[in-house]
């Protein structure tokens, strides 16, 4: 990843048009589907889909934020990155609360309304997703912008199997699991590009003072 980061930083595609009209595809997608969303879940019930309706928005932020860094300096990609990954984490570890919170306060959402948005949530990010798949190897910003999508969409196949779930037995007990999915894939997505960001923060820093001293008396050595 480093290669690719530094290589990224060096006139890479951070700012090609190629990747800011996949960013405005992303946000307009996202942006829809919140509001879609937001209200099938408080209508059904669904606590899922209300979560999943939240991390629409907060990926329709995310590449709000991306396009505004994009041609910036390597440091600076990198700081909206550490934003964007701890947003990510903070938003899996409230969605595990929330799970947690509904194993004995929730109610049965309704099965039908879960199903059909599953659906459409997963037609909206699987192909969000393949538009931003080609950008998934790149620096963490542009890696950040890929995990959001690539983990929407797999929440959104776990949606609809608890759909199936709800409608089989009654019980609002696959949608608390599917809530703690999501909650597992946010943390680990959102851990996976705070590392990666402090890392290249520390690259775009150059060398401390101490390493410089310390490279400094192994020459003369």
């Amino acid at each position: 990843m480093a290669c690719s980061s530094c290589a990224a930083d060096k006139g890479g595609p951070t700012n090609s048009p190629a990747w800011r009209r996949a960013l405005w595809i992303a946000l307009a997608v996202n942006g829809l589907m919140f509001a879609a969303e937001l209200a099938a879940g408080i209508m059904g019930g669904s606590r899922v889909l209300q979560a999943d309706a939240l991390d629409f928005l907060g990926d329709a932020a995310n590449y709000a934020i991306s396009l505004g860094v994009a041609g910036l300096a390597l440091a600076w990609r990198a700081r909206a990155a550490f934003v964007k990954g701890a947003t990510i984490f903070a938003f899996g570890l409230y969605v595990l609360l929330n799970a947690i919170w509904a194993l004995s306060h929730g109610t049965v959402p309704h099965a039908e309304v879960m199903g059909a948005v599953g659906f459409v949530a997963l037609l909206a990010n699987g192909g969000v997703a393949l538009i931003l798949y080609r950008f998934g190897e790149g620096d963490a910003n542009m890696r950040s912008v890929w995990i959001c999508s690539r983990n929407d969409a797999i929440g959104n196949i776990a949606v609809m199997l608890a759909a199936l779930g709800v409608f089989g037995t009654g019980s609002a007990l696959p949608d608390i699991i599917v809530a703690g999915i999501m909650a597992a894939l946010g943390l680990w997505g959102g851990a996976q590009i705070l590392q990666q960001s402090i890392t290249e923060l520390r690259v775009s820093k150059g060398p401390s003072r101490t390493e410089l001293l310390t490279a400094r008396a192994a020459s003369k050595g």
